[in-house]
């Protein structure tokens, strides 16, 4: 039996990219999963497909910005299988672009999602954990959160924000919880550019298709933060391409 077999694991943004090749790594190593994410038709598919396979999940429309949404998933993982020990906070927009466009409601977006949405969660998955004294948290970040790059700014600042929020809340778990960053570098998914002003994904996706890791690199560093014994903690891993600077 592996460390994951068996355990209760809520994920956002699991529609594609990172959260669903998560989602896939998991459940192939006995994992039950309860699956968050705003695009029902893709999320019904991911979840059918792991259970053609043989997995164990669940589906639950989850927009990250709404603590209700969180709420419900938490909720989904208790009704569906009596508990939850891992919230894998993945959830995320790229919408990158130079200050001087003054793309405010992209900023906003990413504000939203990837600190709003994160506090979410903590709100949402804390709570439960203390009744069981037991659970993870792990959340994903961004070498973005390390090296500053235009035109990132924004996104590297609320990327720095999980950075620290992670940190806090890891100082503050005690021995019971256990609280786990994973800031991937360049991985090729589709949110790559998305939403990014139309000079910036072109550069953005160029840079994705020379250099980029398969989102499967991401979902094992995961796994391994997850299937580590009671009483050890992975605070922090950074995994990236070789050829990143």
């Amino acid at each position: 039996m592996s460390g994951i077999e068996g355990k209760v694991v809520a994920i956002t943004g699991a529609s594609s990219g990172i959260g669903e090749a998560t989602a896939t790594y998991l459940a192939a190593h006995g994992a039950h999963l309860v699956l968050g994410a705003r695009r029902e038709d893709r999320l019904n598919a991911v979840v059918d497909r792991i259970r053609a396979e043989g997995g164990s999940a669940t589906g639950v429309v989850v927009d990250v910005t709404r603590r209700e949404d969180l709420k419900r998933l938490t909720d989904r993982a208790v009704a569906h299988f009596g508990r939850l020990d891992v919230l894998v906070s993945n959830a995320g927009t790229m919408a990158i672009s130079p200050f001087d466009e003054l793309r405010q409601d992209d900023w906003d977006a990413m504000v939203a999602t990837h600190i709003t949405g994160l506090l979410n969660g903590i709100g949402a998955a804390l709570p439960l954990f203390r009744r069981q004294r037991s659970g993870q948290f792990v959340n994903v970040a961004s070498t973005a959160a390390y090296v500053v790059k235009p035109p990132q700014a924004v996104y590297a600042a609320t990327k720095t924000a999980v950075k620290v929020l992670t940190e806090g809340l890891r100082q503050e778990s005690g021995p019971d919880l256990r609280v786990t960053l994973v800031s991937p570098g360049f991985t090729n998914t589709e949110g790559v550019g998305k939403g990014a002003s139309p000079e910036a994904a072109a550069a953005v996706i160029r840079q994705r298709d020379e250099i980029a890791m398969p989102p499967s690199a991401v979902a094992s560093a995961i796994g391994y933060a997850i299937e580590q014994p009671d009483g050890v903690d992975i605070s922090e891993i950074v995994v990236r391409p070789t050829v990143q600077a």
